[in-house]
């Protein structure tokens, strides 16, 4: 349950602002509304929703502060997790990020996000794996949510395609295996996003 709200928030499926109730969160799963409850506190933790009285819950606006910052440590942890990475890497794994570029361009070129961001989690995640350090990714589990959110809600702003390049030159690095400017290149490919994505929402206002 809590892994399917919290797709749904984060897809916009549940929106910004919009109210939910957790009895009819229970009815509609089929569950008591104790594990309801636990799921939403867990997003509530999350910064994802808010409590209301009554036993309504809110999903909280995207806040454009939180998510620049965001932006900012998942671009520390994603260089990280690159330079414990990169030593390591496998002709297997340069594939399978190449793999996961070429669905990304096919994504963007469909404009299908929900593809496009699952092909941008793949890529990333052949660095996170390889680096063989699990606390990385729990930490980027709690701000991760906050990034794709506002991913979706500008993706028909953006155009996705810089992040293609980058991904080529990240591969290059991972190639040559150049721990140092791997990282950096990592780095920069998410501050970059954060960059683009801040500035279409500023733009918007």
């Amino acid at each position: 349950m809590y892994e399917s709200l919290k797709k749904a928030i984060i897809t916009l499926e549940l929106e910004p602002g919009q109210r939910i109730m957790d009895k009819e969160l229970a009815a509609e799963f089929g569950v008591s509304r104790t594990p309801v409850r636990e799921a939403l506190k867990r997003l509530e933790d999350e910064g994802l929703v808010e409590s209301l009285p009554g036993s309504q819950t809110r999903i909280t606006e995207i806040q454009i502060g939180e998510a620049k910052n965001a932006f900012t440590v998942v671009a520390a942890l994603q260089g990280l997790a690159a330079r414990l990475a990169i030593p390591f890497i496998s002709e297997n794994d340069i594939q399978m990020m190449e793999e996961s570029n070429s669905a990304l361009r096919k994504a963007l070129d469909q404009k299908d996000v929900i593809s496009a961001v699952e092909a941008d989690d793949q890529f990333h995640f052949v660095l996170l794996k390889a680096s063989g350090n699990q606390e990385i990714e729990l930490a980027l589990e709690r701000v991760m949510s906050k990034v794709r959110r506002l991913e979706f809600s500008k993706f028909s702003s953006i155009d996705g395609h810089q992040s293609l390049e980058q991904h080529n030159e990240i591969i290059s690095a991972c190639k040559t295996k150049d721990v140092h400017l791997a990282s950096l290149l990592v780095e920069e490919n998410w501050l970059s996003l954060g960059r683009v994505l801040v500035s279409a929402t500023k733009a918007e206002k």
